[in-house]
Parts: structure tokens; C-alpha cells; sequence
């Protein structure tokens, strides 16, 4: 019997254990910049918001990026939480579907473009020169001086 009072809690303290590691492994893998953006690919996108998608656990700016040539390719930027963005001072009524918004940030690491570009968004600059930073730095994020929290 003391046998039974012994192992059931410890078996169950252990299967606690392993379950917290596993979150803790996944949250870590979520958060990492270098898993799929490239910090030796700089981007530089200049174009009209088509739409933004406030959600959890990264908000995104859907973007149509004026090419070269005249013409546009769309582009999807990850931002940080939706959270983070209006600590930031970005809110919905700063980035409506029209809005002509200036990014940086990092290329995705596949570079595919289909059938969206993808980019992490380091700092957004508006039509009225404000330049704010779009919260989604990450472990391995580069440190370019964007990020107000990073230690120089």
C-alpha cells in the first residue's frame, strides 16, 4: 500500500513535468525569427495596406508593394500581438485598407513569393513621418536598433 502512495504521485508529478516542458519547447519554437525569416534578407516595402489581420499570435498587414517596374506584389508582414502593436501606437484606425505605409523587415527564408511574399515587419513608418516599431522581433532576430527593448 505505501507502495501506491508513492509511485501514483510521482508518476503523476512526472507526466506534469514532461507536459510543462513540451508547452515551454513550443512557445520557445513559435517565438524563433530564424526558423523562418532570413536577417541577411532585408526588405524594404513601400505600398497601400490592403488588409490586416488582427489576431493572435501575430497580427499580419496584408500589403500590395509597388514593384520597380510600376507595377504591384502582394505581401503579407508579420507583425507582434495585436497587443504589442497598440503599446506601439499602431491601431486599426492607423492601418485602413488604403493607407500607404513604409516597411522594413526581413524577407521569410523560402523566398517563394506563392502566393504571397512574406516578411517579418520591424518597423512601419507612416504618410505623417511617424516611425514606429511593429513588435516582432523574436529570438534570432536581428538587432538593427528597431526594437526599443533591445539592450545597445
Amino acid at each position: 500500500m505505501n507502495f501506491r502512495r508513492f509511485i501514483v504521485p510521482t508518476l503523476i508529478a512526472g507526466a506534469l513535468a514532461a507536459a510543462g516542458a513540451v508547452g515551454v519547447q513550443q512557445a520557445q519554437a513559435h517565438h524563433a525569427f530564424a526558423a523562418e525569416f532570413d536577417g541577411k534578407a532585408p526588405v524594404l516595402l513601400r505600398g497601400k495596406v490592403t488588409k490586416v489581420e488582427w489576431i493572435n499570435p501575430h497580427a499580419w498587414v496584408h500589403l500590395a508593394a509597388v514593384q520597380p517596374n510600376g507595377g504591384t506584389q502582394a505581401w503579407m508582414v508579420e507583425g507582434g500581438t495585436p497587443n504589442t502593436l497598440l503599446r506601439s501606437g499602431i491601431d486599426r484606425n492607423s492601418l485602413k485598407p488604403g493607407t500607404e505605409i513604409v516597411v522594413r523587415g526581413y524577407q521569410s527564408k523560402d523566398k517563394a513569393c506563392t502566393p504571397v511574399c512574406k516578411a517579418n515587419g520591424r518597423d512601419v513608418t507612416f504618410p505623417d513621418g511617424r516611425k514606429l516599431f511593429m513588435g516582432s522581433s523574436g529570438t534570432g532576430a536581428p538587432k538593427d536598433g528597431s526594437d526599443p527593448g533591445e539592450r545597445k
